[in-house]
């Protein structure tokens, strides 16, 4: 395997992505990152990334290890017998832990979305966290032993403070007793014993032990007599609770060493996690993409940038003085890729420019020409430094990226001039393109700058097309040269499978573009750069005399072609902005259409609803005006038939008049312009309830769910929860149709305070009910307030008969406050943790009101 590392700035390139890592650990992992030899390998690290970046965007599932050590040095200790860790290494070890144990908990769940992801954890024993918690019982945050840790720790220092407050008693009292001959009347340490203060020349009124004088010498500390015994019995005292706190950390650390292998699983997690996370964080930060490995050695870059010049650039930008200095002298190639098409108000915005071409097994050769400083060195770092990131399980910055999996990335770029070496400019590319033709191994990236330059132009001509066929032919390598040189220019305009390009370089500014064109060779335009940094007018004058015609019809030629494809390309952009300024037309013509045609349909149901309550009413009044009886019933049930019939034709009529085709459609909208039917009621389906039996499951017009008992003509009795209703069958529809006709999920109209059933199951929410969900992990309690009040706000709107609250395991403090919350919420009627299958005490659901 042999990659040129330094050459592309490889180094460099793992420090950027390193920038992201949270712990020492996943730092580590990009220090001895490198190219892949395992394809295996290389495509479970690039799956690791994808399924990452899913789960943090779609599933809102993440993790963080900030604040973490590196517990290397804990875990080493933990192989040692007998070893006892100290209380903050117990505490590093049983962070890591958790931290890997929680990435778990938040995976598990997604595990058949993120297989990759979950192998890395899934050896993590959930046992471990009974040791973790022992020790945060014991062991309080700033790695103190906590008094409750064990009944004979609290009770020897109970005896410890209540000995210090006889102890500082008895001292209070020889010092009130001593009179003038105290200091202060303060009691203090010396030597981990506690004295009284006394003045140096009243040395001999207080009798006891010297422990020593103050800097100025005035002062002695000393331990009185009476004082030798309680200071003795505090010592003893002290020195049990040492060999309590021993014992503590040493069954501490043993209970870890039961462990040791889940630890060094867990920290391996997290480090390999972190490492993951890292790589997701810098494809956010530069939108870069994870790769494509191509089985076809297809190499395929959209819109690929440099990633060590962006972020050049950035710096840059954010510092306005190192703006003004770049203004002042030309952009470097090797420094920064810049374009002026798109300025700032001072004509001076810089944005990088992207690269996009296609290397195949076919086609695997492009020879890059153009202006100097025009960007072809930049092409090839670019090429490189991407493939190298690709093969190395990195998201690259590109819009699209397949690359081949190399086993070798050459390159020879840059100036390898060397006294000390005695080598030349020309002997030193020769010196690299020789040990480069030994190490290539197909499948294989070649980069050759400049390729046959610092010697005589024929000869360094040659020699570069030489040079370039043979890593094609011979090594059957994928090749990138750029060159100034027209026998590399012709060679790629006479073979097929050689792709000619160039930088685009601007006549009218004499300004580089940094484009790629692909199709054509670009002229190097060495006269006009010349002119734009200072050259004497005289000496390009003379240049251009001294240019042979040949020479300067090729780059006339050259220049020519370079215009016409700028110019077509212009006119490519200009058509397709035009056809997207049509699009937007016709569409803004089909929403305008579709407001006509919905005020119409509305103007026209509003019409036909007020034809038949003026029937109604109209029918209504002139049976009420008849005296008699049987004429005046037999009239009402031939109302109610008609009535039932304009219903059925209006309904039909409504749902014919719908651009929506559903039946369900025009009924739902029928229903609400109430078409003699009081608000909430169902329109009668069938008229004379012929489809309706004794037994049959149907709806009142009150809105009520029941059952036919019994029929009795027109007429059927209705056994709704314990009451009987009679209705006439012409009121009544079959509940099972409703059903049909309604989109699951969905609740009529009306349903919210009737014929809605209550929930005696155990709570739980099924696939249909997958929108119906708030998840709060990572929120702080006044942003998961906020959001789950909207949240219940707005499901009891859309009559949602329940909904699930996730949050996760954590410390408990957000279940905790989502359940305090739901508890004294005036929709909740009531709320439980979710069954196991969907999420158990890591979610809640909660039944709304109704």
């Amino acid at each position: 395997m042999a990659y040129s590392l330094d050459t592309l700035e490889y180094e460099r390139l793992l420090e950027l992505v390193a920038r992201n890592a949270q712990t020492p650990m996943g730092m580590g992992r990009f220090a001895d990152l490198r190219p892949k030899t395992s394809r295996q390998e290389l495509e479970n690290e690039l799956a690791a990334i994808s399924e990452t970046i899913t789960l943090n965007e779609e599933k809102q599932v993440t993790w963080s290890f900030s604040g973490l050590e590196d517990p290397s040095d804990a875990v080493a200790i933990l192989k040692i017998k007998n070893a006892t860790l100290e209380p903050n290494r117990l505490l590093e070890l049983a962070r890591v832990c958790s931290q890997a144990l929680f990435a778990r908990s938040a995976i598990q769940p997604e595990k058949e979305n993120a297989p990759t992801l979950w192998q890395t954890v899934e050896q993590i024993p959930p046992t471990l966290l009974a040791a973790l918690d022992r020790i945060n019982k014991k062991l309080l945050p700033g790695g103190e032993i906590d008094d409750s840790a064990t009944p004979e720790l609290a009770r020897i220092r109970r005896d410890i403070s209540n000995q210090r407050a006889r102890l500082t008693k008895s001292l209070e009292s020889v010092m009130r007793s001593a009179g003038d001959a105290i200091q202060d009347e303060i009691v203090t340490m010396r030597n981990d014993r506690f004295v009284i203060p006394v003045k140096a020349d009243f040395r001999g009124k207080v009798g006891g032990v010297a422990h020593g004088f103050s800097s100025s010498g005035a002062t002695v500390f000393v331990e009185p007599l009476d004082a030798i015994e309680a200071n003795n019995e505090l010592q003893n005292l002290k020195g049990k609770e040492e060999r309590e706190v021993a014992r503590i950390l040493f069954d501490l650390t043993e209970q870890l060493r039961e462990q040791l292998p889940a630890v060094e699983t867990a920290v391996s997690a997290v480090a390999e996690l972190d490492f993951i996370k890292a790589k997701v964080e810098f494809a956010r930060k530069f939108n870069a993409v994870v790769p494509e490995i191509s089985a076809e050695n297809t190499l395929d870059l959209v819109d690929a940038r440099h990633p060590l010049l962006e972020e050049n650039l950035r710096r840059l930008s954010a510092d306005s003085d190192d703006l003004s200095s770049i203004r002042k002298r030309p952009a470097s190639e090797t420094e920064v890729r810049i374009s002026k098409s798109k300025p700032d108000v001072d004509g001076t915005r810089q944005s990088i420019v992207p690269s996009s071409f296609t290397l195949t097994s076919g086609r695997s050769v492009m020879i890059i020409s153009g202006a100097n400083a025009g960007g072809k060195t930049v092409v090839l770092k670019t090429a490189g430094l991407l493939s190298l990131m690709a093969i190395s399980g990195l998201p690259v910055p590109a819009k699209q990226a397949r690359v081949p999996f190399y086993r070798s990335v050459l390159a020879d770029i840059g100036d390898h001039q060397s006294l000390a070496a005695n080598l030349s400019t020309f002997s030193s590319h020769m010196s690299n393109i020789a040990g480069m033709m030994h190490e290539c191994v197909a499948p294989s990236l070649v980069l050759l700058d400049e390729a046959g330059t610092g010697t005589d132009p024929e000869e360094g001509s040659a020699l570069g097309v030489a040079i370039v066929d043979y890593f094609r032919r011979q090594c059957g390598a994928q090749v990138i040269a750029s060159t100034h040189y027209r026998g590399l220019k012709i060679y790629a305009a006479n073979d097929p499978d050689v792709i000619n390009a160039s930088v685009e370089f601007d006549e009218k500014t004499l300004q580089p573009t940094y484009r790629l064109l692909l199709g054509l060779a670009g002229a190097s335009s060495g006269i006009q750069i010349a002119s734009r940094f200072g050259i004497l007018p005289e000496v390009i004058e003379t240049a251009r005399q001294n240019l042979d015609i040949s020479a300067q019809e090729a780059e006339a030629y050259l220049r020519r072609l370079q215009n016409e494809t700028k110019q077509a390309e212009d006119l490519r952009i200009a058509l397709e902005e035009e056809r997207e300024a049509v699009a937007m037309k016709y569409a803004n013509l089909d929403i305008e259409m579709g407001k006509k045609e919905r005020a119409r349909q509305k103007e026209f149901e509003q019409t036909l609803a007020e034809t038949v309550d003026s029937f109604e009413r109209q029918s209504k009044a002139f049976i009420s005006t008849l005296e008699d009886k049987a004429l005046k019933n037999k009239l009402e049930k031939e109302r109610s038939a008609r009535k039932a019939e304009m219903n059925r034709a209006a309904i039909a009529k409504v749902g014919s008049n719908r651009s929506v085709p559903p039946a369900s459609a025009g009924a739902r909208d029928a229903s609400n312009v109430h078409i003699g039917h009081t608000p909430g009621t169902a329109p009668p389906a069938h008229a004379g309830g012929s489809d309706i039996a004794v037994g049959s499951r149907v709806i009142t017009s009150f809105g009520n769910v029941g059952t036919v008992e019994k029929m009795d003509k027109e007429v059927a009795e209705v056994l709704v929860g314990g009451l009987r209703l009679r209705e006439k069958l012409t009121n009544l529809q079959l509940a099972e149709e409703q059903a049909e006709t309604r989109p699951a999920g969905s609740v009529p109209s009306g349903s919210r305070a009737r014929g809605t059933e209550r929930i005696t199951t155990p709570l739980s929410i099924d696939g249909r009910d997958a929108a119906m969900e708030l998840n709060l992990i990572g929120k702080t309690t006044a942003e998961a307030e906020y959001e789950l009040d909207r949240f219940i706000d707005e499901a009891y709107l859309a009559s949602l008969p329940r909904i699930r609250v996730i949050h996760g395991f954590g410390t408990g403090a957000l279940k905790n406050f989502v359940h305090h919350m739901l508890k004294n919420h005036d929709l909740i009627e009531r709320f439980a943790f979710a069954p196991p299958d969907q999420g158990g005490n890591g979610a809640t659901i909660a039944e709304l009101k109704l």
